[in-house]
């Protein structure tokens, strides 16, 4: 059954926006051609079909499943990304977002995780999507090596690995079976070999605007030294994690709206992921014109507003907390300097840099290194612990209430310790630090109403901290 959108208010906007190749729409929704049987982006260079052959799409694996094959030109799989829907179940975001993990798991494994029986999971994904989820897994391993192929020039075999196919004749048939085209008929780059790390090359869009400097400025004063590098229009990170042990540059490159990434890797398979935390970190897939909105509703004058405002996130919600943690009643340089001294002596040490410690390896140690009073120690190693007790569960991974309550549970993680977690290590995009004491001083000031940012309130803190830089404040945000 068609999933294609039939409100006469969106048909009317998505046909204007497709008509005039409206940048600020790329991502939110997909046009397919009835005459063609190629769905497109909205900003797509092509020759314009008449609306009469036009079909509206959310989501991109949506149109796929419609039996539409992605533009060659315009390349799909490579818009920015946008919510599919709003007011969608929280289950049915989780289940998207693990259906849509490589390497992918059992429906059976997800579904457990949910909480919900399979049958159930089946019932949401159709009612919400109209794909079962083990097509929604499909259509995302497909989009994702039609990437590589396109963009790498891993050989056939490696771009079958890492998106979860696991061999080459599996993407063949696959591809052929959906799109009717093989791997070879999409591939630009000539493939070549290498049997100990792997080198993949992919470009990640943003929305416009997309103020890079800020991005740097916030992430280079609290950079790691030998984790995680900044230069005027790269960042680069060391990583050791479920997603393998690596490195990523990601290169800014504002003519074309993205970042050229460069991932190496001892595990394809991971690749998928890294991306996606990246995407995360540097906030690539935010709409920068409904955060302007949230902003001036909530009182910032534009005048006062930071073009482009993004939210730079930390690679993990455990790296976040311990940042949060070292943080208390600190500056940011001595902060940074115990989370360096955290990484030189715990983290993971590799030819290219030192990757952040695992929570096995904080919650083992005495911590003897780090000159601070022994309850912050505690505090650090009870939020390490937490960190390995609950690695699996569903409320861990996505940052829900029941997190922040086991959190708040630990001694010595208060309040403000959580929502710097919450607002950096998850990104959550509503979380308004009411109670930070940069906040409330520019509160003070002005004549502001938080509420009325929702659901983005996290740029208004963001917002604030930034217009608080101004007159020269010393701050705790590690």
């Amino acid at each position: 059954m068609a999933v294609a959108i039939h409100q006469a208010e969106l048909l009317e906007r998505f046909r204007q926006a497709r008509l005039s190749r409206d940048k600020r729409f790329d991502g939110q929704f997909f046009v397919a051609v009835k005459s063609t049987g190629i769905f497109c982006r909205p900003i797509c260079p092509a020759k314009l079909p008449k609306e009469e052959n036009v079909d509206y799409y959310h989501l991109a694996a949506q149109a796929m499943h419609d039996g539409f094959r992605p533009c060659l030109r315009c390349r799909p799989d490579s818009a920015p990304q946008s919510p599919a829907w709003n007011g969608v179940a929280t289950t049915v975001t989780r289940a998207t977002q693990l259906l849509a993990d490589i390497p992918p798991k059992s429906v059976a494994d997800i579904a457990s995780r949910l909480g919900i029986s399979t049958r159930y999971l089946h019932k949401l994904l159709e009612q919400h999507t109209g794909c079962s989820p083990s097509q929604w897994q499909k259509y995302h391993q497909l989009l994702f090596a039609k990437q590589l192929l396109q963009q790498s020039s891993l050989p056939v075999e490696q771009v079958a690995d890492a998106a979860g196919f696991g061999s080459a004749r599996r993407l063949q048939s696959a591809m052929r079976n959906t799109w009717s085209l093989t791997p070879s008929q999409l591939r630009k780059t000539a493939a070549t070999r290498n049997n100990s790390m792997s080198e993949v090359s992919i470009l990640i869009h943003y929305r416009k605007p997309y103020n890079w400097a800020f991005v740097r400025d916030f992430l280079a004063v609290r950079a790691i030294p030998g984790v995680e590098t900044l230069s005027d229009n790269a960042y680069s990170r060391v990583y050791h994690d479920e997603f393998g042990t690596g490195h990523l540059i990601a290169e800014h490159l504002p003519e074309r709206a993205a970042f050229r990434v460069t991932v190496t890797t001892d595990y394809l398979q991971g690749v998928r992921s890294v991306l996606n935390n990246l995407a995360r970190v540097l906030d690539l897939n935010t709409d920068p014109f409904l955060i302007a909105h949230a902003l001036a509703d909530a009182g910032v004058q534009e005048a006062e507003q930071l073009p482009g405002l993004r939210l730079p996130g930390v690679w993990s919600a455990f790296e976040a907390g311990c940042r949060a943690v070292l943080g208390q009643q600190v500056s940011v340089k001595a902060a940074i300097k115990h989370v360096t001294m955290l990484a030189q002596e715990l983290g993971v040490q590799t030819d290219v840099g030192c990757a952040f410690p695992t929570p096995q390896a904080v919650a083992d140690s005495e911590l003897t290194f780090l000159k601070m009073p022994q309850s912050r120690k505690l505090a650090l190693k009870a939020l390490a612990q937490y960190f390995v007790d609950g690695a699996e569960t569903d409320a861990l991974q996505f940052g829900t209430a029941d997190a922040e309550t086991d959190l708040l549970a630990l001694k010595g993680i208060g309040p403000w310790t959580v929502d710097y977690l919450m607002l950096r290590g998850y990104s959550q995009p509503d979380r308004f630090l009411g109670g930070d004491l940069v906040v409330r001083n520019m509160m003070a000031t002005r004549n502001l109403t938080p509420e009325q940012a929702a659901p983005w309130r996290s740029y208004l803190t963001l917002q604030l901290w930034q217009l608080a830089i101004k007159p020269k404040v010393e701050t705790n945000h590690v």
